[in-house]
Parts: structure tokens; C-alpha cells; sequence
């Protein structure tokens, strides 16, 4: 084995490469009771916290009009700093600003996957069948139309 495998072995053993999907933390049993136990996180997984929706908006308050930084936040919330990451505090609040300026307060609710993917198909009534699959045929003939045009500039 060369020389540099052995070095990335090495580094990936004991935890000191920074590349990100190695660098990413990962909480113990004991860090997602101690997580859960403050009344300021919803949910919390290995991999991810999710906060509560009020701390959420009382920390974009706090950031913007009293002018608090991310990490006084958190502190004052009850979060070890240690545990979620040092830059975790301001990140959050980055994007949580951006969302709360667009979409106000709703938009800082728990929405991931809810509005997305694939449409429905299941449980659709014959009609309803019907109607999608029509849709889906005229867009492909639009489709083809545009790609013959499309060829036909080619070849000029």
C-alpha cells in the first residue's frame, strides 16, 4: 500500500480528516436525551436537531432587533455549544432569518418533505386518470414537436 492510503487510513481512524461527509457529527444515546430534555428542541436524531417553532422565531427576534448574537441565543436557550457544533448557533439563524423574511412566521414550521417529490398517483378515480395521462401525452407531443424543430435547424 502507498504511502498516501496509509496517511488517509490513518486520518479517518482517528477522526482528523475534514473532509465534509467525514467531518459530520453524529450525537450519542446519551447526547439526544440531553438534547430532548430542553423544551427548545422538537426532534432530535443522530444526525439532526429540529428546534421548536417558537424558539425559532423568538431567536430571529432576539437576532434582529435586540441584536443578540447566534451564540448568545443558543446559550441563553440551554445548548451546549460544544454538542451541536460552534458554527451550528449562527447557521441556523442565517437561514432562519432568510426564511422568516420571505415567508414570515409560518414559514419557519417544520416543512421539509411536504412539499415536494413525485405526484400522487394512487387512489386517483378513472377520471382523474384519464385527465393526468392526457396532460402527460400532450406534453410529449410538445416535446417531439420541439426536438423536429429543433433537427430541422440543425440541418440547415
Amino acid at each position: 500500500m502507498d504511502t498516501k492510503c496509509v496517511r488517509f487510513l490513518y486520518l479517518v481512524e482517528c477522526n482528523q480528516l475534514t473532509n465534509k461527509a467525514m467531518s459530520k457529527r453524529i450525537f450519542t444515546g446519551e447526547q439526544i436525551e440531553e438534547l430532548l430534555a430542553n423544551e427548545n428542541i422538537a426532534k432530535c436524531s443522530e444526525k439532526a436537531i429540529t428546534y421548536e417553532k417558537d424558539f425559532k422565531i423568538r431567536a430571529v427576534r432576539q437576532y434582529n432587533d435586540e441584536g443578540m448574537t447566534a451564540k448568545e441565543i443558543f446559550r441563553q436557550a440551554g445548548l451546549n455549544l460544544n454538542m451541536i457544533g460552534r458554527k451550528q448557533p449562527k447557521e441556523c439563524l442565517l437561514r432562519w432569518n432568510r426564511i422568516f423574511r420571505k415567508k414570515g412566521e409560518g414559514g419557519l414550521s417544520e416543512v421539509r418533505g411536504k412539499n415536494g417529490g413525485r405526484p400522487k398517483t394512487k387512489n386517483l378515480t378513472d377520471a382523474e386518470k384519464m385527465k393526468r395521462l392526457e396532460a402527460e401525452v400532450a406534453y410529449l407531443k410538445a416535446e417531439n414537436d420541439f426536438l423536429a424543430k429543433l433537427r430541422a435547424r440543425r440541418r440547415k
